[in-house]
């Protein structure tokens, strides 16, 4: 049976996943190696879920949304932040004093943007985009999702057409240094 989420829930639904990936974090002492364990599978999801943001719900936004550029380019550079602070994240080691500072920081721009989106971008879109077309877009997000990298790329574009051009060869290469490592594998 085919998935059927729309755009929108389906991004609900990974907001709610990384959530809860924050809470086991916090759950753990600090310098526990499961952290950066966790860390790392988070950053993943976040990841992953970025790049179907900005090549499907972005455009979305600023196609139905009256301002939606100004939306769009504000939600852009929340990613932008998100992913740097990732980057400096993915060379800290659980016992590094620096990885408490920095998990800290992701999780407080992660839930503002979430907080955000959810309160104001998402409901907005709801009620100006035609609901097949957010079912489409659904569908895009999950094959998206399957493809994109898996590793921060502060540098790399995050609009149509490079990014979905660039994002399918950077998510290979990264998820085969994933395999080869090991990383976001529970441990």
């Amino acid at each position: 049976m085919a998935d059927t989420r729309d755009m929108i829930i389906e991004l609900m639904n990974d907001h709610q996943e990384v959530e809860e990936l924050f809470a086991r974090i916090e759950e753990l002492p600090a310098g526990d190696d499961r952290r950066k364990a966790l860390a790392d599978q988070m950053t993943m999801e976040l990841v992953r879920h970025s790049i179907a943001e900005e090549e499907y719900l972005y455009p979305a936004v600023r196609e139905h949304i009256p301002n939606g550029d100004a939306l769009a380019d504000k939600e852009l550079k929340d990613h932008n932040s998100a992913e740097r602070t990732m980057k400096d994240l993915e060379s800290c080691r659980a016992d590094d004093p620096r990885f408490d500072t920095l998990i800290t920081q992701l999780m407080a721009e992660v839930r503002e943007h979430v907080a955000d989106e959810e309160g104001n971008l998402f409901p907005r879109l709801r009620a100006s985009c035609p609901q097949e077309r957010l079912d489409r877009l659904g569908n895009k997000v999950r094959q998206a999702k399957k493809t994109a990298p898996t590793r921060p790329h502060p540098a790399a574009p995050d609009k149509p057409p490079l990014n979905k051009l660039l994002a399918p060869g950077a998510g290979l290469v990264d998820r085969v240094r994933d395999m080869i490592s090991g990383r976001g594998k529970h441990r």
